[in-house]
């Protein structure tokens, strides 16, 4: 085993995400596999039978909302007010849905634990509201809901400790609009716009699988797609944004659609234009400065939805779609195309487990 390897092994465990390196435990087993392909190379990973386990959630809804908290504990939400949850690794689900929600979209899942989770629903004026629960979806607080016929909310984010979040609201008055709470989720209130750089009349975020807005340490970046293709990134808990050129190019349907930080300054985009599925040419992006710059990544399968890093300590992340899934190995320079699965969300855990869910119930595990 080459010192390299050796280290960032002793990372992984002393980072928690395995249970130990000793003997023959599944944990230890992943995390030797994944650490052999970090920044590996294609012929390795074609050593290995990389593929999505289907689970049955029992549901014919489109789950673009999706929060992994660990192997055994994933939220997902639906396109017709559903909210299931598992806590035995997708054995059963149960259907934990706030009342009377039937016809809500909802979009984004932001889950600390089997107790505590905030749902997003999208659409036009009170359509988009957050629903919060402490006791695992027992009962659900009508947390927010959206009394501005101008205002689109399309994801939320937390930051680390599951208290302080935010979410984003399609342009209001020329800015993107963001709301915080620093209560888990229970309250919400509309942040001063004035840290806001205007928006490029036609720009939009999308609300594709809840992660056009994303958190790292105290940082939090925000994705957007339309007239213009960009990332804005703040420091300070949403009042104040900076903002980059994408690489991924603009379109009426096109831009960045996902973001994904392993850590402050390592971070991924993903995207492309959704009515093009399998054109996945500049549809990716690149950063190791915390967002201020991005590079044009390599190019995909197809238009991406969603992508995740399968650790904080890992430069590997997957992207998923329609047509397909695709794997980095080095922090989003190359990509490889693993399976024609259709997903619209992917998210990973620190137990190195990944999850993706999509059309007509769609959830899968990835097994390695």
């Amino acid at each position: 085993m080459t010192r390299a390897r050796t280290k960032l092994l002793v990372a992984i465990a002393a980072g928690g995400l395995v249970v130990s390196l000793a003997g023959p435990s599944a944990a230890a087993g992943r995390a030797n596999r994944w650490a052999a392909l970090n920044h590996g190379t294609r012929h390795q990973l074609q050593r290995l039978d990389l593929h999505w386990e289907p689970v049955n959630t029992g549901s014919d809804q489109q789950f673009r909302g999706l929060d992994a908290v660990n192997r055994r504990v994933v939220w997902v939400g639906g396109s017709d007010g559903a909210v299931l949850r598992t806590t035995d690794g997708g054995a059963t689900w149960k259907d934990v849905s706030p009342n009377n929600t039937t016809g809500l979209l909802f979009r984004d899942v932001e889950a600390r634990d089997a107790r505590h989770a905030s749902v997003l629903a999208i659409g036009e004026a009170d359509a988009s509201r957050i629903y919060t629960t402490d006791n695992g979806g027992r009962t659900w607080d009508l947390a927010f809901v959206n009394n501005d016929p101008a205002a689109f909310y399309d994801c939320m984010a937390f930051y680390r400790g599951g208290q302080h979040g935010l979410a984003v609201s399609d342009p209001v008055n020329g800015k993107f609009r963001i709301i915080a709470t620093r209560d888990g989720g229970h309250s919400w209130k509309v942040l001063p716009s004035a840290g806001m750089p205007p928006a490029v009349d036609g720009e939009f975020a999308f609300a594709a699988s809840g992660t056009c807005l994303v958190t790292s340490g105290h940082h939090a970046w925000l994705g957007s797609g339309g007239a213009a293709s960009r990332i804005f990134r703040s420091g300070d808990g949403g009042y104040t944004w900076h903002v980059t050129d994408a690489p991924i190019p603009a379109a009426d349907a096109g831009g960045v659609f996902s973001l994904a930080f392993r850590n402050p300054l390592n971070g991924i985009a993903v995207g492309g234009d959704f009515t093009a599925p399998d054109n996945g040419v500049d549809a990716s992006g690149w950063t190791r400065d915390g967002g201020r710059t991005w590079i044009g990544g390599g190019d995909l399968s197809g238009y991406r939805s969603g992508v995740d890093f399968v650790s904080r300590l890992l430069s590997i992340a997957v992207a998923v779609g329609p047509n397909g899934s695709d794997i980095t190995l080095d922090g989003g320079r190359h990509w490889h195309r693993f399976s024609d699965a259709d997903f619209d969300a992917v998210m990973c855990t620190p137990d190195l487990s990944c999850w993706a869910s999509g059309p007509e119930g769609a959830v899968a595990r990835l097994a390695l």
